[in-house]
């Protein structure tokens, strides 16, 4: 018997994790892409109730991700604007500064479900324009932090020299 996953998961089978933070963030997070065997096209299944989002507005400099709207409705921020959406809506999130950056906001009054698709490069850097935050993760495995790899948040100016710690 293979131990390869199963090609196809029905969206009803999908294991979830909950993630929040404070009283603004709380989603339902399910992994799919990884539960089904993709390996260069990620996919989660992201649950959201009124008046919460899953992520903080952000950008990637490398990802590129796609959302669609499966139930309910919100908005959804990208750089300086504010777009209403709604079940069917299919969403761009492509890679680049903070003119692509984004976030889905639960605004209706019933709960938010929503596809995230995004390819899966090894190496990404993620900045959040509200916080002043950027993140570098390369060869991280999410599913197993332990693993190795590297994950980095911080802010502009909390650099080191480029040779500290050097002998020399």
């Amino acid at each position: 018997m293979s131990d390869a996953p199963k090609p196809i998961l029905n969206l009803d089978d999908v294991a979830f994790m909950e993630m929040g933070h404070g009283e603004t963030f709380a989603a339902k997070l399910g992994q799919i892409g990884q539960r089904i065997g993709s390996t260069g096209v990620g996919c989660m299944l992201i649950v959201v109730e009124p008046g919460k989002r899953a992520f903080p507005f952000h950008n990637h400099h490398n990802i590129h991700e796609m959302f669609v709207i499966l139930e309910g409705e919100g908005t959804y921020r990208v750089g300086g604007t504010e777009y209403p959406v709604r079940a069917g809506d299919v969403l761009a999130a492509p890679a680049g500064g903070p003119e692509t950056a984004h976030q889905i906001i639960n605004t209706g009054s019933t709960t938010l479900k929503y596809l995230g698709i995004s390819d899966r490069p090894d190496t990404e850097v993620v900045e959040y324009p509200d916080s002043g935050k950027f993140g570098v993760v390369s060869r991280f495995d999410w599913s197993n932090p332990e693993a190795g790899g590297i994950r980095f948040v911080g802010r502009k100016g909390e650099s080191l020299d480029y040779w500290d710690g050097e002998d020399g």
